[in-house]
C-alpha cells in the first residue's frame, strides 16, 4: 500500500479509503488509485483488513448430533437446507464453515466455536439432544441463530416450523383418508421429531385411533431393516394391521415406500403414507409422497436475516412458521 502511495502520489490512508470505495475520497481520485492498483496488480490483504475490523466474514454452521450420531450430513434435509443458507450467507458477503458435532457427552462443543474468534457468528441447525447446551451458549454468545422448535421462555433465537401441529394435521389427514390403525416411524431423541410424535399421538387419542411408535434411526445403513422388522409385527401391538403411517422425515416414507413395496403392501391402497419436511425429492417417488411441509427457503432466509441483525446488536424474535399438508398420491386411492 505504500508502493502504491508513492506512485500515485498520496498518502497511504487516502490509498486505503480509495480501495475500500469510501466517499472521503473524491471519485477522480478514486478511479486513479484503483486504475493504477489494477495496473500494477496490487491486491488488499484480506487478512489484514479483518483484523482491523474484527470480523472473519465467516458464518459457522454446526450441525449437533447428540441423538443420531451415525446420521450424515449428506441426509436430504440438510442439504436442502444447507444449499438455500449458502445462497443467502454468499448473497450477504459471507463464507460459510460447516461443522458436524458429535457432543458424545461432552457439553462444549458449541463454545469452542463461539469463543474460536474464527467466526462472526452461529447458525446451528436442529437442537438435537442439546437444548440445554444451545440455551447456556446463548446467555453470553450473541450473534447466533437456530434452525429448531421454540419453547417458551427460552432464551436463544429460534427459527422453525409447529412441529407438533404438522404431527396432528399428518394424523388427521390419514384418519380422514380412511385409515384406522396408525403408526409413527422415527426416533424421538431429539425436540423436533419429539415433537411431531406428541402431535401425532395426541391426534390419534382424540380420534379414538389405534396408535403405534416404531423407533426408526436416521442412518441410512440401518433405516431401512428397521423398517422392515417394525413393520412386520407392528400389527401384533394394536390387533391389526397398520394402514396409516406417519414418518418423522420424508427420508424415513422414502425408505418405507420402499419396503413396503418389498413386502408386498400397496401404497396408498393398503397403506397410506404421510411424510414430513416436503424436501424436492418427496414428488419424485413412486408413488408421489403426500407430507408435512416446512418451509426451508423462506426459513434459510430468515435464519440469516435475524444472524445479521444479532452480528449488529440489534434485537430479534424467534419465529414458528406454520406447517402445511401436502397431499399426494401415497394418501389418495
Amino acid at each position: 500500500m505504500a508502493d502504491l502511495a508513492r506512485i500515485a502520489g498520496v498518502s497511504a490512508g487516502t490509498v486505503s479509503r480509495a480501495l475500500a470505495g469510501k466517499a472521503l475520497v473524491n471519485a477522480e481520485t478514486r478511479d486513479r488509485i484503483q486504475a493504477l492498483a489494477r495496473q500494477h496488480g496490487f491486491k488488499p490483504n484480506q487478512m489484514a483488513s479483518k483484523l482491523r475490523t474484527g470480523r472473519t466474514g465467516v458464518i459457522g454452521v454446526v450441525i449437533p448430533l447428540g441423538h443420531e450420531k451415525r446420521q450424515h450430513i449428506s441426509d436430504p434435509f440438510f442439504l436442502t437446507l444447507l444449499g438455500h443458507l449458502a445462497d443467502e450467507l454468499t448473497e450477504s458477503g459471507y463464507d460459510v464453515m460447516l461443522s458436524r458435532a458429535m457432543p458424545d457427552g461432552s457439553t462444549d462443543w458449541l463454545e469452542r466455536l463461539s469463543g474460536s474468534g474464527m467466526v462472526d457468528g452461529i447458525i446451528v441447525i436442529g437442537q438435537s439432544d442439546q437444548f440445554p447446551v444451545i440455551e447456556q451458549v446463548s446467555q453470553t454468545y450473541r450473534p447466533m441463530v437456530v434452525w429448531g422448535h421454540y419453547r417458551s421462555g427460552q432464551s436463544h433465537c429460534v427459527v422453525g416450523t409447529d412441529n407438533e401441529l404438522g404431527g396432528r394435521i399428518a394424523v388427521e389427514h390419514l384418519l380422514a383418508a380412511g385409515a384406522r390403525n396408525l403408526a409413527f416411524l422415527g426416533q424421538t431423541g431429539g425436540i423436533e421429531i419429539a415433537t411431531r410424535y406428541r402431535g401425532a399421538a395426541m391426534a390419534a387419542e382424540a380420534a379414538g385411533a389405534p396408535f403405534v411408535h416404531l423407533p426408526v434411526e436416521l442412518a441410512d445403513e440401518s433405516m431401512g431393516p428397521q423398517i422392515e422388522q417394525a413393520l412386520a409385527t407392528a400389527g401384533r401391538a394394536i390387533d391389526g394391521p397398520i394402514d396409516g403411517i406417519v414418518a418423522a422425515s420424508d427420508l424415513i416414507a422414502m425408505s418405507a415406500l420402499r419396503i413396503l413395496h418389498d413386502m408386498g403392501r400397496a401404497v396408498p391402497g393398503q397403506v397410506r403414507i404421510v411424510g414430513f419436511d416436503d424436501l424436492p425429492l418427496a414428488a419424485q417417488t413412486t408413488p408421489p409422497l403426500t407430507t408435512i411441509r416446512q418451509e426451508i427457503a423462506e426459513g434459510a432466509r430468515a435464519l440469516v436475516e435475524k444472524l445479521r441483525a444479532r452480528i449488529e446488536g440489534l434485537p430479534t424474535q424467534s419465529l414458528v412458521m406454520p406447517p402445511r399438508l401436502v397431499v399426494r398420491q401415497t394418501t389418495q386411492s
